[in-house]
């Protein structure tokens, strides 16, 4: 059966600058190129989530500009629901801007635009069998999303942040990166979900009850762009464990994704078919 997730999240156009190095503090780098990509990690895990195999539906907003049709192409092409996308006539859509460096490592600053503005009061009736959640929106929109949610719920902590703990508590499922493991405290480990903890290259691993139930090494690739791969693990996994895969399988699954998320430029360019991920699994 395929599983029928709903993402209230981010929608951002990308502007991604490659360069050999990223700047220090106070520091110009020249001579890089500069390309635009659709992006947000809302945007990011709906359409990976959709790629992997699920029926999506976006819950988000975006401005009336032009930015707003570049960043919704992708999520359109393929077959994204977006009829929960508002256009917002006050607010820019959202840009990201991105700097990438030889080794596909990256730094990003996020002008947040109609994404600022996205309210409890506009959220739609959530009836899927999942919704996922990041926080790039405000966190009481996000808390609101939680609340009404009926089926599963998978929260990605980023960019790092604070939810209240009625909506921590409610989740099945907690994706952080160190940083924001770090930030959330030792009680993120006494939350009754699932919590992921991805490593980057040194993979990722899952827990319950605080006790380490899996990890997964990703599969060796040439890495060229990381910018991509946290919300392909996201998606991956969420999607996984919404078609009752064990853990250990989600978890190989998610690192799979993510690791061929970073073999191509761009957010949303690189985000892998579920074909593509199968296969190298073997």
């Amino acid at each position: 059966m395929t599983p029928r997730l709903a993402v209230v999240g981010s929608i951002n156009l990308d502007l991604v600058a490659t360069a050999a190095t990223l700047p220090a503090p106070g520091e110009t780098v020249v001579g890089a190129t500069l390309a635009q990509h659709p992006g947000g990690k809302g945007a990011n895990q709906a359409l990976a989530a959709r790629r992997l195999g699920a029926e999506v539906r976006l819950i988000g907003r975006v401005g009336a500009d032009a930015h707003a049709d570049a960043a919704l192409a992708l999520l359109r092409a393929d077959g994204v629901d977006l009829a929960g996308v508002a256009v917002d006539p006050a607010h820019p859509t959202g840009v990201a801007l991105i700097a990438v460096d030889a080794k596909g490592e990256n730094l990003i600053v996020v002008a947040s635009g109609a994404n600022a503005a996205v309210t409890p009061a506009s959220l739609p009736d959530l009836g899927e069998d999942g919704l996922l959640c990041q926080l790039e929106l405000p966190a009481e929109t996000v808390a609101a999303a939680v609340a009404r949610a009926r089926g599963f719920v998978a929260l990605n902590l980023a960019p790092a942040g604070i939810l209240p703990e009625p909506a921590l508590r409610r989740a099945d499922l907690i994706v952080v990166n160190e940083g924001e493991a770090a930030a959330v405290g030792p009680g993120l480990h006494m939350l009754p979900g699932l919590v992921a903890v991805t490593l980057g290259a040194r993979g990722a691993r899952l827990f319950r009850d605080g006790d380490l139930i899996a990890e997964a090494l990703p599969p060796p690739v040439t890495a060229i762009d990381a910018t991509g791969a946290g919300d392909a693990f996201v998606g991956a996994l969420t999607v996984a464990l919404l078609e009752g895969r064990l853990p250990a399988a989600a978890l190989g699954f998610a690192c799979a994704a993510g690791a061929l998320a970073c073999t191509v430029a761009g957010a949303q360019p690189s985000l892998p078919r579920r074909a593509t991920v199968d296969a190298l699994l073997g």
